[in-house]
C-alpha cells in the first residue's frame, strides 16, 4: 500500500465511521424519541450553553499561559496572542483529521515564533503526557466518587464485591506479567511500548526542571476544571440531568474523553458514549441523547468557529513571518 493511499485512508476511515455513528445513533431511536431530542435541543438554556463555551475558552487560554512555561527552560517565550491562536488552529484542525493537530501546532510554532520544531513538538508530547496523567486522574475520583453505583453495576452482572476484589487482583498481577515480559521483549512492539513508558517518564519529570512549577501545577489544574464544569454547566439545558450530582458527570467526562480520543472531535460517538454514561443513572435514552448533543455541538462550534477565526488572523498578526 503507497503513502498516498494510507494517508487517505487515514483521513476518510475516520470521518466515516463518525457519519456511520451518527446515522446510527438516529436510526435507533424512534421517530417519537427524535422529536423529543430535537424539541429538547431547540429549549436548551442558551446562557448555559455560552457558558460552556465561555469555560471552554478559558481552559484554552490557560493553555497557552502553561505552554510558554515548557517553553522557557529551552530559551524561547513565544507571544501569549501567538499560542493561544495556534493551540486554537490545533484543535480545529484536529476536528478535521485525526491527530493533525500536534503537528500543525509545532509547524507553526516554528513559522511564527521560530522555536525549532522538535523543541516544539517535545514540548507538545509532554502536555499530552500530562494530559494522560490527568485523565487517569479523574477516572480514579470517578471510581472513588461511584464506588456504589459501579458494584451495583457489577453486582447485577452476577459480580459481587469478592469478585470485583479477585478481578482487581487479577488485573494488577496481570500488569505486572506483562511489565516483566514488555521488559524482557526485544520486539518492535515491545519497543515501542517501552519507549512510550520512557517518555511518559521523561515528560512528568521535565515538569521539575522549569522554574514556575507552582503554577504549571495551578494551569493544569484549572485546565482540567475546566474540562468538567464545561460538562457539568449543560446539564442545567435538560430538566433530566439538572438533578444529576458531580460523580455522574465524571463518569460521563471520562466516556467522552474516549469518544473524542477516538474519533474526529468525537463526531457520532461523543454523544453515543455519554449516553450510555448517563443512563447508569436512570437518564433516558432521549435526554441523554439530547445532552450529548447539546454538549457536542457547543464544543465543537467553538472549535471550528475560533479556529477558523484564528486560521485567518494568526498570519495577519504576523505578516513579518
Amino acid at each position: 500500500m503507497n503513502t498516498t493511499v494510507k494517508k487517505t485512508l487515514k483521513l476518510v476511515i475516520p470521518i466515516a465511521i463518525g457519519v456511520a455513528l451518527v446515522l446510527y445513533s438516529y436510526h435507533s431511536t424512534t421517530p417519537e424519541d427524535r422529536d423529543k431530542i430535537f424539541e429538547a435541543i431547540k429549549n436548551a438554556d442558551l446562557f448555559w450553553v455560552a457558558m460552556s463555551v465561555l469555560i471552554g475558552i478559558l481552559s484554552h487560554i490557560s493553555r497557552a499561559i502553561r505552554w510558554n512555561y515548557l517553553l522557557e527552560p529551552l530559551g524561547y517565550k513565544p507571544k501569549l496572542r501567538n499560542n493561544l491562536l495556534i493551540i486554537l488552529i490545533s484543535y480545529f484542525a484536529n476536528s478535521l483529521v485525526l491527530r493533525s493537530g500536534e503537528i500543525i501546532r509545532a509547524t507553526a510554532l516554528t513559522t511564527y515564533e521560530e522555536v525549532p520544531f522538535e523543541k516544539g513538538f517535545g514540548t507538545i508530547v509532554t502536555e499530552r503526557i500530562i494530559d494522560v496523567i490527568m485523565l487517569l486522574l479523574v477516572i480514579l475520583i470517578a471510581l472513588v466518587l461511584q464506588t456504589d453505583i459501579i458494584l451495583g453495576i457489577l453486582e447485577e452482572n452476577g459480580i459481587g464485591l469478592v469478585g470485583s476484589i479477585g478481578i482487581l487482583a487479577v488485573g494488577i498481577v496481570g500488569l505486572v506479567i506483562s511489565i516483566r515480559i514488555i521488559q524482557k521483549s526485544t520486539s518492535a512492539f515491545a519497543l515501542k511500548i517501552k519507549n512510550f513508558l520512557k517518555g511518559l517518564l521523561d515528560g512528568v519529570l521535565s515538569i521539575f526542571k522549569m522554574k514556575r512549577k507552582a503554577a504549571f501545577l495551578f494551569h493544569t489544574l484549572f485546565i482540567w476544571s475546566c474540562y468538567i464544569a464545561m460538562f457539568w454547566v449543560i446539564k442545567f439545558t435538560v430538566p433530566e440531568t439538572s438533578e444529576l450530582p458531580i460523580g455522574a458527570f465524571l463518569v460521563a467526562f471520562v466516556a467522552g474523553a474516549f469518544a473524542m480520543a477516538t474519533t474526529n472531535g468525537g463526531l457520532g460517538l461523543f454523544p453515543i458514549a455519554v449516553t450510555a454514561a448517563l443512563s447508569v443513572y436512570g437518564v433516558s435514552k432521549t435526554s441523554g441523547d439530547a445532552y450529548g448533543w447539546i454538549m457536542w455541538t457547543a464544543q465543537t462550534m467553538m472549535v471550528v468557529v475560533f479556529g477558523a477565526i484564528s486560521f485567518l488572523v494568526l498570519p495577519l498578526l504576523n505578516r513579518n513571518k
